[in-house]
């Protein structure tokens, strides 16, 4: 079975990536995908998403952090062996999460070291640079999962790059302001660049039974997530920035003629167009759950109870576009209605 590796990466921070990994994790596991989510960012922001603060002090304090992917690369790290097998936490029925770990920012440095001595054919190098990689596929094969989502940190740096070769598809997470159209033209020539020199760099591969990542990273669309248009920034500048998206993707990401698409609403690299539901993500965040599995014992009570339904629709159309994007036929799939702690 091949399982689809999916990275949501932008270079600008504060786009809501990470949100909106983790609420997609939930929602193709609520439509019968078994999903893992995985937490390549040092900042571990995904993993908080899913885990207690009591789960985390246990995880995080265990000296050889067996349960994260830190865990995972340490012998790698020390040059005493290579990956461990991956744990993979089951939060619910058909969702699992590859475990951050703060300490993953010491792997950097090797990563950018081995990357160079990929070119001299050192076994070694290959190894490192695929460890990512061969970890997503040993989690996918334990888990028998359909797909992977991973997430990263925001910048152009080697843990990124090693994350990013083993994904077959990146999707584009936005903000209508001058940081994401910057970031878009950082992004685009980077993708291609990281896509370039690791295929001149698998054929130095010196060992052929080593599975090495085929660094496929194609750009399937983008997400514009929307922020709510405060009295300091008038509609105009809202509308100048999101007007320019669709050209930049294009010409940036895909290196493709800008065409005449004038907004990311005609645009069929709009993946969507997500609202921040602002007043939800608290009442989310104290429960411990995704803004669509808001209960009114959660306080999702008045308008609350009709934004939470407009957001399930909203990431339940997302995951069936990324499913057509990456070949996924969700059309059969159900939504799983779950019952909270207490309820029949």
């Amino acid at each position: 079975m091949k399982t689809a590796v999916v990275a949501f990466f932008n270079n600008k921070g504060g786009v809501g990536k990470t949100s909106l990994v983790y609420h997609l994790a939930w929602m193709y596991a609520d439509l019968g995908v078994r999903v893992i989510a995985a937490d390549l960012d040092p900042q571990a922001n995904l993993t908080s998403a899913f885990l207690d603060e009591k789960s985390l002090e246990e995880l995080w304090t265990d000296k050889v952090h067996s349960k994260t992917i830190y865990g995972s690369i340490l012998p790698v790290i020390k040059g005493t062996g290579d990956i461990s097998p991956p744990y993979v936490e089951n939060v619910a029925d058909n969702l699992g999460l590859i475990i951050g770990d703060l300490n993953l920012s010491s792997f950097e440095d090797e990563l950018s070291s081995q990357w160079t001595d990929c070119m001299a054919g050192k076994e070694r190098a290959f190894r490192v640079i695929s460890s990512f990689g061969r970890i997503l596929r040993h989690a996918a094969k334990a888990q028998e999962a359909e797909l992977i989502l991973v997430d990263v940190g925001p910048n152009l740096g080697a843990i990124n790059r090693a994350a990013l070769i083993s994904a077959d598809f990146v999707v584009v997470p936005l903000s209508p302001d001058l940081f994401s159209i910057q970031g878009l033209q950082n992004l685009g020539p980077t993708l291609m660049k990281w896509r370039r020199e690791w295929k001149e760099r698998i054929k130095k591969n010196p060992d052929p039974s080593l599975e090495i990542p085929k660094g496929g990273m194609q750009p399937i669309g983008y997400i514009v997530l929307q922020h709510a248009v405060r009295l300091d920034r008038p509609v105009k500048a809202y509308e100048r920035w999101i007007r320019k998206i669709p050209k930049v993707y294009r010409e940036e990401v895909l290196k493709d003629k800008p065409g005449t698409i004038q907004t990311p609403q005609e645009d069929p690299d709009c993946l969507a167009l997500i609202k921040h539901y602002r007043s939800l993500m608290p009442l989310a965040q104290e429960a411990n759950k995704p803004i669509f599995h808001l209960k009114p014992a959660d306080g999702a009570i008045g308008a609350h109870v009709q934004a939470v339904q407009e957001a399930s629709k909203d990431f339940q159309r997302l995951a069936f576009e990324i499913g057509k994007k990456v070949g996924f036929k969700l059309e059969s799939k159900q939504r799983v209605e779950r019952p909270l702690a207490g309820e029949v």
